[in-house]
């Protein structure tokens, strides 16, 4: 994926929305600052993305180039581009078993749910004891609670209940990586893959995974979710994306559209879960 991320791409657009209303205004980056009671140098720090405008930036900002009018978009257009970035630290205060249930109404109004993991076996996939391995890892990581594990890795399991009805569907692009990594030992990982096979024989459910050594269109990234069309969700080492901005999600559907046409399915893919298998049984 793009060195760039959603979040600060958004950023940088929207000073440029205030760039050009500025220059639509006629006003020089002097004369604005004049305008607003600045220093000389605020403007361009805005505009090129040094400084982060405060909403009474914004409003100081449209009444000096006359658009008023144009306020309470741009002050919504902020905001969203404010929440976008989630210390993964302010996420996790809730407690892990905690998040788990929090996301579970999302989860069931979604028609159509696309995944993508290039480390790990995507979370609505996991057998309990992946999934409290993997719990244990980041509690450890982030100083939470390790009692909390266990009852977190079954509040995980709880979303698969929307495995195979037919009011949710699901495509699962999981790069070769996430099967190869050892979370647990082999005997998890043995049972890991029985569930990962189980669930791909499921209807309206498809797991495919990109193979290792596969040319490749598109390189591997960061894992995300989709949300039907209306939300994206994706995390890092630090933090977590969440956006509803149009531009984002179709950023992100053609980039699980790339993911997707290198991996295999049906057989193949199984073909791949059992070649894993082996490699983690030898080791």
């Amino acid at each position: 994926m793009a060195d760039q991320q959603p979040s600060d791409a958004a950023k940088k657009a929207f000073a440029v929305r205030l760039r050009d209303l500025r220059l639509d205004a006629g006003l020089s980056g002097v004369a604005l600052a004049r305008h607003c009671g600045w220093g000389g140098a605020k403007v361009s720090k805005i505009e090129h993305g040094g400084q982060n405008p405060t909403e009474a930036d914004i409003r100081a900002w449209v009444r000096a180039c006359g658009a008023e009018d144009q306020l309470a978009v741009l002050i919504a257009a902020h905001r969203e581009v404010e929440q976008m970035w989630l210390e993964a630290r302010r996420e996790l205060r809730a407690g892990q078993k905690h998040i788990q249930l929090r996301s579970m109404p999302l989860y069931e109004r979604t028609k159509l749910l696309r995944v993508y993991e290039a480390v790990h076996i995507p979370g609505y996939l996991q057998t309990f004891r992946y999934a409290a391995t993997q719990f244990t890892i980041h509690a450890n990581q982030f100083g939470l609670p390790v009692e909390d594990v266990e009852q977190a890795a079954r509040n995980r399991l709880e979303r698969q209940r929307f495995l195979g009805t037919g009011t949710n569907s699901f495509v699962f692009v999981i790069e070769a990586s996430a099967i190869y990594s050892n979370v647990g030992g082999a005997e998890v990982m043995s049972e890991q893959f029985d569930h990962l096979l189980k669930i791909a024989a499921m209807p309206y459910v498809s797991i495919g995974i990109i193979p290792l050594g596969q040319p490749r269109t598109l390189f591997q990234g960061e894992g995300f979710y989709v949300f039907d069309e209306q939300l994206v969700r994706q995390e890092f080492w630090s933090g977590l994306l969440r956006t509803s901005r149009p531009e984002d999600i179709n950023y992100f559907l053609r980039t699980f559209d790339a993911l997707k046409e290198q991996a295999v399915f049906g057989a193949a893919a199984a073909e791949q879960i059992e070649t894993a298998r082996a490699r983690l049984q030898e080791i």
